[in-house]
């Protein structure tokens, strides 16, 4: 099997996040990166499937150059090869982008299967990989907890989570396009071993200008203020003995809430 594993460059689940001087962004000048956690996931599946039917994974990035530290992670994880669409100048900001980037990075390559994660951990709009799908000309299936391939009828079976505690079965023809969702197995930590590999193993790198994209023709995002949210509520400890502490909440619903 060939498969894809898309994985996106995210700020490490740990930051204490701090917006940016223009306000648009958080302050990425002092912080670390990681896989995107739904992406690990779905390469952890990847690698799973490999392992049983044969094969090869190769990790699909779209991001600066700093993201090769997060492919290689991957690569020491027990993928075979990178491919790096580099957006030096973050020119990409949306989904439905991002989605034609990677349909055009994928348009000579060979695959049986696509994962990637159901949603990002910076924005979570949970759409790429169902546009991505829809580009390619791909049947999909979103939140999906379990795959299970049938090479001989060239079919994957797919466990997805639904609302409610439900579930559902859906089995597609491949080549296909799966979102995973976080938690569906145990994620592998990297060897020494893998990790020595990974530094050998290849990554190629994409210019995105080499895509034939025309950017200016396709519907972008702008973010134009981001922000904490304003803290204007507190909680306030009453002290005393029952009586006391009675009177005391009784005299703030009158005077301050003013629901009494």
């Amino acid at each position: 099997m060939r498969i894809i594993t898309c994985a996106k460059e995210v700020s490490s689940r740990e930051t204490r996040y701090e917006i940016n001087p223009e306000g648009k962004w958080i302050d990425e000048s002092n912080i670390s990166f990681e896989i995107n956690e739904c992406d690990e996931y779905a390469l952890e599946e990847g690698l799973k499937l490999k392992e049983k039917h044969g094969g090869e994974v190769t990790i699909l990035t779209l991001g600066r150059e700093r993201a090769e530290k997060i492919m290689r992670k991957g690569l020491a994880m027990g993928a075979d090869q990178g491919l790096l669409v580099l957006d030096e100048d973050s020119q990409i900001n949306s989904p439905f982008v991002v989605a034609s980037a990677l349909a055009k990075a994928l348009e000579n390559e060979e695959f049986d299967l696509i994962l990637t994660g159901t949603q990002s951990d910076d924005l979570g709009y949970a759409q790429t990989g169902v546009m991505l799908a829809e580009l390619l000309g791909l049947p999909h299936a979103t939140i999906v907890m379990q795959i299970e391939v049938d090479q001989e009828s060239r079919t994957v079976k797919v466990l997805r989570e639904m609302e409610s505690g439900w579930s559902q079965w859906l089995e597609m023809p491949l080549p296909a396009l799966l979102t995973v969702q976080a938690g569906i197995s145990a994620i592998r930590y990297p060897s020494l071993k893998g990790i020595m590999q990974a530094k050998r193993k290849e990554i190629k790198k994409v210019e995105l200008a080499s895509l034939d994209l025309d950017l200016s023709a396709l519907p972008a995002l702008e973010l134009r203020n981001l922000y904490a949210p304003r803290q204007d509520r507190k909680a306030e400890l009453l002290q005393g003995d029952t009586a006391s502490v009675v009177d005391q909440l009784l005299e703030k619903l009158k005077k301050e809430a003013k629901v009494l």
